[in-house]
């Protein structure tokens, strides 16, 4: 009984490592989370989005029940040398046949008042909403150990 679980396990790890789809035109790779403290702190959730269509589409919202709040945010420099985490009400464009870096120090999914507590190797459930493409469901495993990758990236 235990290969069985064993086998099971392994094959839910390898499922949310493969990249979302929606409709063919846009694909989310790489999703990951990250946590600030437990139950009812905060979180943020970082991937790529790529636009295989011929027109720009725009990430406009993310849902997720593993917060109690879910918004779409950036960092910038309030011109004191000191960086401000902001609400992007509008979203993010993702180019017709490009990507868009959703990253540490940069764009991302931020989840605030965490409902439960997320430890390494959890895995969040997160509704990303399209202009055009619509709804794609993301799993991204909790990973507070990873390495930034530089930020900023994709703009």
């Amino acid at each position: 009984m235990t290969f069985f679980k064993t086998l099971i396990a392994a094959t839910a790890a390898a499922l949310i490592t493969l990249p979302a789809l929606a409709n063919d035109a846009i694909m989310i790779d790489a999703p990951y989370a990250r946590t600030m403290g437990g139950m009812g702190a905060s979180g943020a959730v970082f991937f790529t989005v790529m636009n295989h269509a011929a027109e720009d589409d725009r990430l406009i919202d993310a849902k997720s029940d593993a917060a109690q709040k879910v918004e779409l945010h950036t960092h910038k420099d309030d011109g004191n040398g000191v960086m401000q985490m902001l609400h992007v009400p509008e979203g993010f464009v993702i180019p017709a046949s490009g990507s868009h870096a959703l990253a540490r120090g940069g764009d991302h999914v931020m989840l605030m008042g965490l409902t439960r507590e997320l430890k390494d190797g959890d895995v969040v459930s997160v509704t990303l909403v399209f202009e055009k493409a619509g709804e794609v469901v993301i799993e991204a495993a909790v990973d507070n150990a990873r390495k930034a990758e530089g930020g900023m990236m994709g703009h």
